[in-house]
């Protein structure tokens, strides 16, 4: 951290009690941040890596501060942890193109490192005065971490805006891959109990044996291996949201005693004669039918009458036709992104075939595939061979089109890139290297155009005196 400005900084004054959270897992540049910022009066709590930060529950502070080069760990990864609470991104010039990934996906803006401190507390200061996003119909946005605008998914949405405040329990089916936990997700930000914590649980993932002790906990003693007496997923979700991914793999007595928890409230741990109150509100998710379980006694008929108060059902992917090739982009940027591969484009002939095939295993499968592809290109275009993708596909008046030589596929590699996403590309790439000047003049533009599309875009403009370390 560089030494104070000699001019007095008053950019906290505008909310000077806001708590923020660093998460920075060097310890000399942490501690110099929170001093900065400490000394604006902000609150001020750190972490030195995302298990650390997950601990002190991020969605629960006015902002939070993260290093996008945290060791072994994707710095990204602190957007979906913090929601709803704003990211500010920290970067220096080798992950710049990672910075470009976190604004896509929902930074609120980016520092460059080393950077000076009145522009730190001037972003800090800028950020935390902005007014709170939310995610309703009057904010006409997709919630966080969704893709898509065909007609099933904008049912799915106006079905979220309208099931998350009324905190009643809600019933997600879908098959497997359709991203029924993005939904979970959603309904708990633009819920009542967005402070609180969400908890997820995949009742498929946990034995039969260990699933009640997992969820409603045990006493020291109550079994063999019982060392010592632990609290139970449903009691941990106290306040917030339990999410109860593949809920009809879960076991009759454990099923028995979830009914209890909906009904009255009441849990009581394994071994313990002591009944405990917890206020939960409970999304269940199952690619199953229910109904049809309940019928040939898998499945409780009167805890499926509990779960199902509200129902949200995911088209698959084979039904969103028109929002396929906007989902690939997304995935293969973020796949990009983890590889070190920049650039890499579908060719025609991968984005006909991925029109083409009927995507038994979703959008999971979808990423799957664009990520084996990423590892196996050559050159700049992903082919179908490096999908891997099976040769039984749908037949599609596309798949008759002649497919391009490699020469054109890579001349029309232009098209594809909006123009935006190539200013930031260049700008957050050369600004260190290049004056103000130089760079208007590459792009072929003012220097004012510049300046007017940085504030536009949210481009930080690098500096070069009293860095930030």
């Amino acid at each position: 951290m560089s030494r104070r400005s000699a001019t007095p900084c008053i950019h906290a004054t505008m909310r000077p009690m806001s708590r923020i959270l660093i998460v920075e897992n060097e310890d000399s540049p942490r501690q110099a941040l929170k001093d900065l910022l400490e000394r604006q009066s902000y609150r001020v709590a750190t972490a030195a890596s995302l298990d650390a930060a997950q601990a002190l529950a991020p969605q629960t502070f006015d902002l939070v501060v993260c290093d996008l080069r945290l060791v072994g760990e994707d710095g990204t990864q602190m957007l979906a942890l913090s929601a709803p609470t704003p990211v500010l991104v920290m970067t220096d010039h080798a992950s710049l193109r990672k910075a470009v990934v976190a604004l896509k996906e929902g930074a609120v803006d980016c520092i460059a490192k080393p950077a000076d401190d009145d522009d730190v507390l001037a972003t800090v200061s800028r950020v935390l005065s902005r007014p709170a996003p939310k995610e309703t119909a009057a904010s006409s946005g997709v919630p966080r971490g969704m893709i898509g605008e065909c007609v099933a998914m904008q049912r799915v949405y106006e079905r979220i805006r309208k099931t998350a405040p009324a905190d009643v329990t809600v019933l997600v089916q879908g098959e497997s891959g359709t991203g029924k936990e993005l939904v979970a997700r959603a309904l708990h930000r633009q819920s009542r109990r967005t402070k609180a914590p969400l908890i997820c649980v995949n009742c498929a993932a946990i034995p039969e044996t260990l699933i009640e002790s997992e969820l409603f906990g045990h006493e020291k003693g109550a079994f063999t291996g019982a060392n010592s007496a632990r609290t139970g997923l449903v009691e941990a979700a106290d306040g917030g949201t339990l999410f109860l991914d593949e809920i009809g793999e879960l076991p009759l007595d454990a099923q028995a005693r979830l009914l209890r928890v909906l009904q009255e409230g009441e849990i009581r741990r394994i071994g313990s004669v002591e009944t405990r109150y917890v206020d939960v509100r409970l999304i269940a998710a199952t690619h199953r039918d229910l109904h049809s379980l309940s019928r040939s006694g898998e499945f409780r008929l009167d805890l499926y009458y509990r779960l199902n108060v509200m129902q949200i059902e995911l088209p698959p992917l084979r039904e969103r036709d028109d929002d396929i090739l906007s989902i690939a982009q997304v995935l293969l940027e973020r796949a990009c992104t983890r590889h070190a591969r920049p650039g890499l484009r579908l060719s025609r002939a991968a984005r006909r075939d991925i029109l083409g095939y009927a995507w038994p295993g979703n959008v999971r499968e979808l990423e799957n595939a664009l990520e084996r592809g990423v590892i196996l290109a050559e050159g700049h275009l992903i082919h179908p061979d490096d999908l891997g993708l099976p040769l039984e596909r749908r037949q599609d008046p596309v798949a008759a089109s002649p497919e391009p030589s490699d020469a054109e596929e890579e001349d029309a590699l232009g098209d594809d890139l909006s123009l935006e996403d190539y200013f930031q590309h260049f700008v957050l790439e050369h600004q260190a290297q290049m004056s103000e000047t130089e760079l208007a003049q590459k792009l072929g533009i003012s220097r004012k155009c510049l300046w007017e599309r940085r504030q536009r875009l949210g481009i930080p403009r690098k500096k070069n005196a009293r860095r930030l370390a």
